[in-house]
């Protein structure tokens, strides 16, 4: 029974990979290179090698849409045929029939994950990077104006109270990839003593993991905030950390990253990126999580649904499946805009749509096995 069963859904699966996969990328990505080819002389082979790179992006959205639609399409036609009643009748539970449909999703989910972390990311990324170069319009791989880190630490005051305050704060105005332009360092590291620091231009000098500082000045301020001293240095050698550099560096987009590469990018603007872009960023990181088990979620709702005792066509299958697609999808966006706003943290704004179709599909698995 779960071969036959099995081998219902994969046809469906297959046909929904290829057409959701199709309008996707024709949408997203072909009508854009068209017109590129068309208006802009982007040359054919570059607009065929882009199209190629970019399909495992929009195979890897159509495998939870597949998951339901090959639920609900194979389920509906063993349910037209009476198969579900003569199933029934010798004592095969609602619950059981479900298991071959959960266990495709739980394979799909896998595949999902193994294409999102070890596909997608790369083929997102040389898509980006070919089609820059093939418009002349690659951008430097890094930040090259304002950059700005501040460092913070825990202290105790009289009262025996620990606070945060800020430690450090490092602005460059230009940065062309290996020296910083224009600085001003606000050190406040050390107890009673408070500097400020303006230098013509650093570098980072990795044998001495240490920043040198070229043409500047170093002002030393008085607990009352006058100045204390004053002192100018053609060359000077100070111990701050490297992240200043590691912040300037642009890095990939968020469709460009694995999950590793994510935490890694998330660990350094930690240090000194906005509270919006840290907050974005950790949402994005839950929702790679979560997206795989959708297929879990889109598995048990078709086959759920596709159990009900009606002849359903194709045609209304596949309506269905969109309107359950754009349900959870809408859902999905809500969640994550209130995880954007930190009305919902990050884990809740990624998991919330799925604990909440689980539910649904939970209830209509209880209802249908009475």
């Amino acid at each position: 029974m779960d071969r036959y069963i099995a081998l219902e859904l994969i046809g469906p699966f297959l046909f929904g990979v290829g057409s959701f996969s199709s309008v996707g990328v024709a949408i997203g990505t072909l009508f854009d290179l068209v017109r590129r080819v068309t208006e802009r002389g982007l040359p054919i082979e570059i607009a065929v090698q882009v199209f190629l790179l970019k399909l495992p992006d929009f195979i890897v959205l159509a495998f939870p849409m597949s998951v339901l639609l090959a639920t609900l399409m194979g389920y509906s036609r063993m349910s037209a045929d009476s198969e579900i009643v003569a199933l029934r009748s010798c004592g095969v539970s609602i619950y059981r029939l479900v298991v071959p449909a959960i266990a495709l999703s739980f394979c799909v989910t896998g595949l999902t994950f193994a294409f999102n972390e070890l596909i997608v990311p790369a083929a997102n990324y040389e898509a980006t990077i070919t089609l820059q170069r093939a418009m002349n319009q690659e951008r430097p791989s890094f930040q090259d104006r304002n950059i700005i880190y501040t460092e913070f630490d825990r202290v105790t005051q009289e009262d025996g109270n620990r606070v945060t305050v800020m430690k450090r704060l490092f602005y460059a105005e230009e940065f062309d990839g290996d020296r910083m332009k224009i600085l001003t360092i606000l050190d406040r590291s050390q107890t009673g003593v408070n500097q400020i620091i303006s230098a013509e231009s650093a570098i980072w000098n990795p044998k001495e993991n240490s920043w040198d500082f070229f043409n500047g000045t170093v002002y030393l301020i008085a607990p009352d905030g006058s100045y204390r001293n004053i002192v100018r240095f053609e060359h000077q050698e100070l111990q701050l950390p490297r992240t200043p550099l590691d912040l300037a560096s642009r890095g990939r987009d968020y469709g460009e990253m694995s999950i590793a590469q994510a935490k890694e990018r998330l660990e350094i603007i930690r240090h000194g990126g906005s509270e919006k872009n840290i907050q974005e960023l950790e949402v994005r990181i839950q929702q790679k999580y979560a997206l795989p088990f959708v297929c879990v979620l889109f598995g048990l709702v078709g086959s759920t649904l596709g159990l009900g005792p009606r002849r359903a066509s194709k045609a209304t299958s596949f309506g269905i499946s969109i309107i359950i697609i754009f349900g959870y999808y809408l859902t999905a966006f809500l969640a994550n805009a209130l995880g954007q706003l930190a009305i919902l943290s990050p884990f809740m704004a990624a998991w919330l749509p799925m604990a909440l179709g689980l539910a649904i599909g939970g209830f209509l698995l209880v209802r249908a096995s009475r």
